[in-house]
């Protein structure tokens, strides 16, 4: 199952973190985790298949094979894993911990949802985005899409790193399989099966998922942390990669006793 992925990694002692980018994304999007958590653990954030590096799938895949191919990748490091998923990337970590247990440590879920299948317009919306990128094209998407992921006050710098990942990252039909894993996704009657301990983070002013969806997945499960990451949107760890690295650092702290 991980045939064909590529893997950015940093850091050589510690506990494996396992970092899982965004629908819109690939693992550029966690330079300041690879950075700044590569000094305490073992980071790994993959592209996931069909996106940037990684090679496009032989067949179409659900949120399942996501998350299969997710655990794979643990399972080939050895051991067990600390899952940071950041908005399509939390329900992906969520789904692993329901199918894979004993390979999850524990959970830090960013910015995300129990998925757009809890609400039909959402998930409507949610299969219209493959039409619209291959209409529009990589680049006109992610200019229209990439802003509304921060926030207001977000630097033209960071627009512009968010927007050129997402250009860099996203095709078919890559997107239209993780749009479509999206769409069908509703992990409310699954979320109390989880056993892992679990950080919640978001963004403040977070315009996508936003803080409702958040503390929905926070209130059902059993052992959980929440936080409000302030002055950031939808993409708190590059908005605010500072705070959101301390949180993730006293998390793994504590879920696996790594030194100060």
């Amino acid at each position: 199952m991980t045939a064909g992925l590529h893997i950015e990694e940093s850091g050589d002692q510690g506990p494996l973190l396992l970092c899982l980018h965004g629908i819109g994304s690939s693992s550029a999007a966690f330079a300041p985790q690879l950075a700044e958590l590569g000094r305490h653990a073992r980071v790994v954030a993959w592209d996931a298949p069909g996106y940037a590096k990684s090679a496009d799938p032989a067949d179409p895949l659900t949120l399942d094979d996501f998350a299969d191919a997710a655990a794979a990748l643990i399972r080939e490091r050895g051991g067990s894993a600390h899952a940071l998923g950041v908005s399509w990337g939390g329900v992906i970590a969520l789904r692993l911990a329901v199918r894979h247990p004993g390979l999850v440590a524990s959970l830090i879920v960013a910015d995300s949802s129990p998925g757009s299948g809890t609400d039909p317009a959402k998930a409507a919306a949610m299969r219209a985005r493959a039409t619209e990128l291959a209409e529009a094209g990589p680049r006109a998407f992610a200019e229209l899409r990439a802003p509304r992921l921060v926030s207001a006050g977000a630097s033209e710098d960071l627009v512009r790193r968010v927007t050129d990942t997402m250009a860099d990252s996203v095709r078919l039909p890559g997107y239209a399989y993780a749009a479509e894993s999206m769409a069908a996704a509703d992990l409310r009657g699954e979320l109390a099966r989880i056993t892992a301990p679990t950080l919640v983070l978001c963004g403040d002013q977070d315009r996508i998922t936003g803080t409702e969806a958040s503390q929905a997945i926070a209130g059902a499960i059993q052992r959980t942390a929440y936080v409000i990451v302030k002055d950031a949107g939808h993409l708190a760890n590059q908005e605010q990669p500072a705070h959101f690295n301390a949180w993730v650092l006293s998390h793994l702290r504590i879920a696996d006793r790594i030194p100060e």
